[in-house]
């Protein structure tokens, strides 16, 4: 596993697997940690997104980049099964909160990108048939001083509303 120390160091022992930091009396023979803590591996957060199909393109990014899905711990685990190896238990229940965050955060960035959509597209009160000035400042064919060009070209009649 990988351990990171407080002050960023990689310890000698990694695998890539997890980041926490490590405690200094970890050699010693009576080391017993105070708490664990919950730490979710970086794999499972990555194959809880890699497994999940889309929305956008109903099928996992697995499927797609590699053409087959990767059979997950959770797929062998019986459900009358009594007694469950703690890493398979553990392993689902860390692949279940990663999909439920993944989730989570697609919904709200649903959302926010929902009501910025609606806060910045505002429903013209304009019709058919009502006369409108166009602004001038985009056009880069108009010759002479900018000083000089109006702001604003027209009337015109609208004729259709597109979009």
């Amino acid at each position: 596993m990988t351990i990171v120390h407080k002050d960023g160091n990689i310890h000698k022992n990694s695998d890539g697997i997890r980041r926490w930091p490590l405690p200094n009396n970890i050699y010693s023979p009576a080391y017993v940690p105070e708490q664990a803590s919950p730490q979710i591996p970086i794999e499972g957060i990555k194959l809880a997104y890699k497994t999940y199909t889309h929305a956008s393109t109903n099928q996992t990014p697995a499927l797609l980049e590699k053409g087959w899905n990767p059979k997950l711990p959770q797929y062998y685990l019986r459900k009358d099964l009594v007694e469950i190896h703690p890493t398979d238990t553990r392993f689902k229940v860390i692949l279940d909160r990663a999909r439920k965050h993944e989730l989570r955060c697609m919904e709200d960035s649903v959302a926010y990108s929902k009501d910025k959509w609606d806060k910045s597209h505002a429903t013209p009160d304009f019709k058919v048939g009502d006369l409108v000035l166009v602004s001038t400042t985009n056009f880069n064919n108009i010759k002479g001083c900018k000083k000089l060009k109006d702001s604003f070209a027209g009337a015109f009649v609208i004729k259709a509303l597109h979009g």
